[in-house]
């Protein structure tokens, strides 16, 4: 069979072609946000090191990517200091909302690789924070298909 109609290619390793991992220009951190950087880009590290022992192909190529994808954020991490005020919502506060169907929610608003809606943290690029910033205690947003109203500012 010809090699035309192989998915191999001669002198390609399948593995040197997995897809970038998207990097912000404009990327906000909080300080537990840089520590997650450093402490993920030192475990890639040891990892790295620990599959080219192995020489696990598969492996590499995939802490290759990632440790492009985290040197990136680290050199574009923009280090945000938590904010000093609590009249209008910014990065870092602590934001909490009362939605229409009654619910209440708290939510700390960082940065993108630090969120975890289910643990109350909001990426600063996610719509409900977009919605919160710049806004104050009693102002109404809109938070999913309904409208919240905001509460208390931390």
């Amino acid at each position: 069979m010809s090699k035309a109609f192989t998915k191999e290619q001669e002198g390609s390793d399948v593995y040197d072609e997995l897809p970038e991992r998207p990097v912000s220009s404009n990327y906000l951190v909080t300080e537990r946000g840089l520590k997650m950087i450093d402490d993920e880009l030192a475990a890639l590290n040891e990892a790295h090191a620990e599959a080219l022992a192995e020489d696990d192909k598969q492996r590499l190529a995939r802490i290759n990517r990632d440790l492009r994808y985290f040197t990136a954020r680290r050199a574009t991490a923009q280090l945000v200091p938590p904010p000093d005020q609590t009249a209008e919502v910014r990065f870092g506060n602590k934001v909490t909302i009362e939605r229409d169907d009654g619910r209440t929610q708290t939510f700390t608003i960082v940065g993108e690789d630090e969120a975890d809606p289910s643990n109350g943290t909001l990426s600063y690029v996610s719509p409900v924070a977009q919605a919160l910033m710049g806004r104050s205690v009693g102002d109404l947003v809109a938070a999913g298909t309904g409208e919240a109203e905001i509460i208390e500012i931390r």
